[in-house]
């Protein structure tokens, strides 16, 4: 083994270990049903203890790349030279999972949001009364970013975060970028407005049947759409999370069709990992994902704000052809949210839902 622990590095242990064992995984360096060295051999080569590594095992899992096998060990299921092949997994109807609700241990704390409410007034005065800008503004675009660089690797420039009145709002704009000319493909079972919104907006919408760990490959092959709408984390109804595997047979899918994923990254905050879950946008190296978000279901249902993340690539057709439309959401809104990223407030909230998930689980 070659793993090591930079004890210099800002990284936590388990998260160095993780990325190194993932690198080598995607990188087929460790293969398809290929068992992960012991714990405890791990442990003792990297100088760490054997709950450290299994923190790193743990994120693993939870992402896709291996499974445990009891009394045997962890074994690695991401495979890379079948992703665009019929498999056993891929042709499996899926089966419904759990979906988290928000219960009152999970709502925001309300002095708290009330407390940056009374903030906000005091300091903005009548900055709160002026329009703003028409992507939203620079102050909430700016915390977004830099909160989607923590907590996601997404790196981008405010000029690419666009702030909207939910995701419906934002399903809109998107339908408009595109067109009515072609075909976007959604998963099935999903959300149902976002079929109506794009119907609502002339474009043609091809249903994709799902199996346990994403939509079915045979499924992929046939759609003769170009936009594909996903929700790689807890699709709604169905509770299914899309394996790191399929993450990137949905990415290849987008390269081959010269097309574009609209990652619909709902509730994905909350999961009971030790860290977020890869995003596709982050995993996209040549720009052919839009990653959208609310605020609905990590602050409160009432807060009917919203943002995408446009690729740069995009951003010039965007602007020619959207470019026009006012912000939807309140001055006031914006700025609340801001100082909410800002002030680690918000990602306090969503630890804590987290670790209480997780000490549930």
């Amino acid at each position: 083994m070659r793993y090591s622990i930079d004890k210099k590095s800002k990284k936590s242990a388990y998260m160095q270990i993780y990325e190194q064992l993932r690198r080598d995984i995607v990188g087929g360096i460790i293969p398809y049903n290929t068992k992960l060295p012991s714990k405890r051999l791990l442990a003792e080569e990297t100088g760490v203890s054997v709950i450290t590594v299994e923190h790193a095992y743990s994120i693993l899992k939870d992402e896709g790349y291996v499974d445990a096998k009891e009394r045997s060990g962890y074994f690695v299921i991401f495979r890379q030279g079948d992703l665009m092949a019929s498999s056993s997994d891929s042709v499996q109807e899926y089966t419904p999972h759990k979906i988290h609700t928000q219960n009152n241990g999970e709502v925001f704390p309300y002095t708290v949001l009330a407390k940056t409410m009374r903030k906000v007034m005091l300091d903005y005065s009548e900055d709160i009364l002026v329009k703003s800008l028409n992507h939203g503004c620079l102050e909430l675009r700016e915390a977004i970013g830099s909160y989607l660089a923590r907590s996601s690797g997404i790196i981008v420039n405010p000029k690419q975060i666009i702030i909207g009145s939910g995701a419906e709002y934002l399903y809109s704009l998107i339908a408009q970028l595109f067109g009515t000319e072609g075909t976007f493909a959604i998963e099935d079972p999903s959300y149902n407005k976002i079929k109506l919104v794009y119907e609502a907006n002339g474009i043609t919408c091809d249903m994709l049947r799902m199996g346990n760990d994403g939509i079915r490959t045979e499924e992929l092959e046939k759609t003769s759409a170009g936009i594909l709408h996903i929700t790689p984390f807890h699709s709604f109804p169905s509770g299914i999370t899309a394996t790191a595997s399929k993450r990137t047979e949905y990415l290849r899918w987008a390269e081959k069709r010269d097309g574009f994923i609209i990652e619909d990254n709902y509730d994905s905050e909350l999961t009971v990992s030790m860290k977020n879950e890869d995003t596709l946008f982050s995993m996209s190296s040549d720009g052919r994902v839009i990653y959208l978000n609310t605020f609905s279901k990590t602050i409160a249902p009432s807060m009917r704000v919203g943002y995408m993340v446009l690729p740069e690539r995009l951003l010039d057709e965007f602007e020619s052809k959207l470019g026009f439309y006012s912000c939807t959401v309140p001055v006031f809104e914006q700025y609340v949210l801001s100082e909410l990223i800002k002030g680690g407030d918000f990602e306090r909230h969503i630890n804590r839902i987290r670790r209480e998930r997780r000490r549930k689980k």
